[in-house]
């Protein structure tokens, strides 16, 4: 049930109860229905005996009149119902007896009874009140389907707001940041209140937004031209390891910076990439070109072919991959090779300690770790979700090597 939409589980239960009350209904009319024909045989069963078991019932006498009141009977001419009984009518009972016959009809409206005697014969109209149970039932089953069917249109209407307030939200999670929610259509219920609340989150989330981009990009600006002074003024520094001490840091607080600059990028809502026709080794070539690395420190092993994707990016994702790799293998080396739908680099070392979902959150990184800020993996992760591909760690006890794969398809 836990999968199941409000309005699925809305539907599923107003056809149960239609179909409850139907059978329901059904069984009680057709139980009526029954009812109502064997009271009718036991009616037309004591007319019969009464009219037949008596020898001197004289046409005109008291007796006889005193009979059609207690039964509801009013006798009319035969001439006068021959062409109904004859075009509608069938009959429904028949009874007999020393003293003649009797037969009951039943037309369209109305109920006959001829009475044949011995000595004459009569054609009599039953004005009996009829039984309006059945009437009665099925007006009450019409009511309360219609009932029914008007709550259930009244809960759809009332749900509609909520379908619309769904639609919106994934407009919101899908990056739009302009939505807006209709508040003014809605009334002061759960749904009403819930649509304000989003209302506001949003207008919240978009001011911390608004907040945080220009908080980053004025750091940004700020600290780069201290880091840039600095690093000028370290170059005027005699002392080799002093200066190569300070060089470092300053180079790491660029690096930093970069990162920083380029996970505000990436994780905007609004990011697309900008997918265009290439090829793996053109990738790789830019990912060197980022790197700057020394030709010794990296080796290539490719069967080339042709991918549609983001290069700038995926080429950012290879460049930290090999980064990582140079920075934390013993032998500062890493290998990237690619073969059908995978792109893997390859680094001496030991295992890494944590599952690697600990190691995609921003400023991870091993105790044993000396430089880096531990955004390298981040990015990583947040570009390869941007373009869809799998991103994957093991390691090689056989050859002692840390290996994170990127599934092209």
């Amino acid at each position: 049930m836990k999968n199941v939409s409000v309005t699925t589980f809305i539907h599923s239960i107003f056809i149960i109860v239609i179909v409850l009350l139907s059978t329901a209904f059904y069984y009680l009319l057709s139980s009526g229905e029954d009812q109502r024909k064997l009271q009718e045989v036991i009616r037309y069963k004591v007319i019969s005996d009464t009219f037949l078991t008596k020898e001197n019932l004289e046409k005109d006498s008291p007796v006889l009149k005193k009979l059609y009141k207690d039964y509801s009977l009013k006798p009319i001419e035969p001439s006068s119902v021959q062409q109904e009984i004859e075009t509608s009518g069938e009959v429904i009972f028949s009874g007999r007896s020393i003293y003649g016959k009797v037969r009951v009809f039943k037309t369209a409206e109305n109920y006959y009874i001829y009475i044949v005697r011995y000595d004459y014969d009569l054609m009599l109209k039953d004005e009996h009140p009829g039984d309006y149970t059945y009437r009665f039932l099925l007006s009450i089953g019409g009511f309360l389907l219609l009932v029914l069917l008007f709550m259930y249109i009244v809960v759809l209407k009332k749900l509609y707001p909520l379908k619309r307030l769904h639609k919106q939200i994934e407009q919101f999670a899908g990056g739009d940041l302009e939505v807006k929610i209709d508040t003014v259509s809605l009334g002061d219920d759960e749904i009403g209140k819930i649509a304000r609340s989003f209302d506001k989150a949003i207008r919240h989330i978009k001011q911390l937004m608004s907040s945080k981009n220009l908080f980053m990009r004025n750091i940004m600006h700020e600290l780069k031209t201290p880091i840039t002074k600095g690093r000028i003024v370290v170059e005027t520094i005699d002392d080799d390891i002093a200066k190569k001490v300070l060089i470092n840091a300053f180079d790491r607080m660029n690096e930093l910076i970069s990162d920083l600059a380029e996970i505000e990028r990436i994780t905007m809502y609004n990011f697309e990439p900008e997918r265009v026709n290439t090829t793996i080794s053109e990738v790789l070539d830019e990912s060197i070109k980022m790197l700057m690395a020394d030709k010794h420190k990296y080796t290539i092993e490719i069967m080339d072919r042709s991918i549609y994707t983001d290069p700038k990016l995926l080429a950012l994702v290879v460049k930290n991959l090999m980064d990582n790799g140079i920075k934390y293998s013993p032998n500062h080396h890493v290998s990237v090779v690619a073969r059908g739908n995978k792109l893997e680099i390859h680094s001496k070392g030991e295992p890494l300690k944590e599952d690697i979902s600990y190691y995609i959150e921003p400023f991870s990184q091993e105790e044993k770790r000396n430089s880096g800020f531990g955004l390298g993996l981040y990015i990583v992760s947040n570009v390869l979700d941007r373009l869809g591909y799998d991103f994957r760690y093991r390691y090689s006890d056989k050859n002692g090597e840390n290996i994170f794969e990127i599934v092209l398809d």
